[in-house]
């Protein structure tokens, strides 16, 4: 609530909301339920893809009941977005499994002239925290091959993390999105929570293919 509360007051125009993952906690049917009544009151479409805590057995019949449907690709004028699903059932790490990677590599195929966004819940590289990156994306080289094929890919951006990071590879941004819950601390050993308040990431697509974002 305080998050769609800053989006609000920040007056910052914006096309869409890509909720990356971990919408929920106990993955109860209320707690989607609640996910969605904050998120209409920013009146924009809503686009998501599930985390290691969601329940998409759940998470799918009460989203879509509330009119947010599961998107995979957004194609617009200039730029495509692409929604991959990384979550595996009954652990924290993530895995795109051969159907997803397809999908991935057949968006990127349909629409060569379009600058490229990637999400998944889950992140590519190592941010430095040594109990979070054991539950990183286990094969992030078999992703990292398809991306190599397609110099349209622009961005990959993720969750999961609970903290902003920011990385290029081969001309890639990768970037991560603080929790709009609580934050983890940067560059920890173990398991510690930052003081920062909760936030998203704002991110401008330009019809050149360049990115600008802030936090």
């Amino acid at each position: 609530r305080a998050v769609v509360d800053g989006v609000q007051a920040s007056a910052q125009p914006f096309d869409v909301i890509l909720a990356t993952g971990d919408l929920s906690q106990d993955h109860s049917p209320a707690s989607y339920q609640r996910f969605a009544q904050e998120i209409h009151r920013l009146q924009k479409p809503v686009y998501w893809l599930p985390g290691n805590h969601d329940y998409q057995e759940i998470m799918d019949p009460e989203l879509t009941a509330a009119g947010i449907r599961p998107v995979m690709q957004l194609v617009g004028d200039h730029w495509q977005i692409v929604m991959l699903d990384s979550q595996v059932h009954g652990t924290p790490h993530g895995w795109l499994s051969h159907g997803q990677l397809e999908q991935l590599e057949s968006a990127l195929q349909a629409h060569p002239e379009k600058y490229t966004l990637v999400c998944l819940h889950h992140h590519t590289f190592p941010i430095g925290s040594i109990w979070l990156d054991q539950h990183d994306l286990k094969n992030a080289d078999d992703f990292l091959m398809v991306l190599a094929r397609y110099p349209q890919v622009k961005a990959v951006l993720s969750g999961h993390v609970h903290q902003e990071y920011d990385q290029v590879h081969q001309q890639i941004r990768f970037l991560t999105s603080p929790s709009t819950c609580i934050q983890f601390k940067p560059l920890n050993g173990d398991f510690a929570l930052d003081r920062l308040s909760p936030g998203w990431r704002y991110l401008q697509l330009h019809r050149n293919g360049r990115t600008t974002k802030q936090v």
